[in-house]
């Protein structure tokens, strides 16, 4: 019993990281797509690719917008959205990884990142926001949980 009560608290323990972790990202995202959108829209151009055949503003101001819905639902989301909601961040989050290569292939200098070296190390942060996401919407929990539940 008292083995079971300490599991539970456990488990809160858990959440509460999880619910703060979530709420975060969102906030990064939020504040993200909101520098899409005013002061950062410069910098965010030098991320998009050369190869990309749209209006490098248009691409800025697009993912700007995507930024922010996704910290939106992040913080927002009913329970039962979450695990879908952490699947699309972990994609977006995907899909701009080629942005952040580019800048690096083309010596493009933008927020700070002045150097191949520092282009360089940014490069494995991106999948640490892909865990981050899949960890604090619980997308990851539950797809191992579907996945033994077969």
């Amino acid at each position: 019993m008292a083995e079971q009560r300490e599991h539970q608290r456990a488990g809160r323990g858990g959440e509460v990281a999880r619910r703060a972790g979530r709420i975060g990202l969102g906030a990064v995202l939020a504040f993200a797509g909101t520098s899409h959108l005013t002061f950062a829209r410069e910098e965010f151009r030098a991320q998009v690719p050369p190869w990309v055949p749209l209006d490098q503003d248009a691409v800025v101001l697009g993912s700007g917008v995507v930024e922010i819905a996704l910290g939106a639902a992040l913080a927002l989301a009913p329970r039962r959205y979450r695990p879908a909601v952490g699947w699309t961040a972990a994609a977006f989050f995907v899909a701009v990884f080629p942005g952040n290569v580019s800048q690096y292939l083309t010596h493009t200098d933008a927020f700070g990142l002045d150097t191949d070296a520092k282009r360089l190390a940014r490069l494995p942060f991106q999948a640490g926001l892909v865990a981050w996401s899949l960890w604090s919407t619980g997308a990851w929990r539950a797809w191992r949980r579907a996945r033994r539940a077969r």
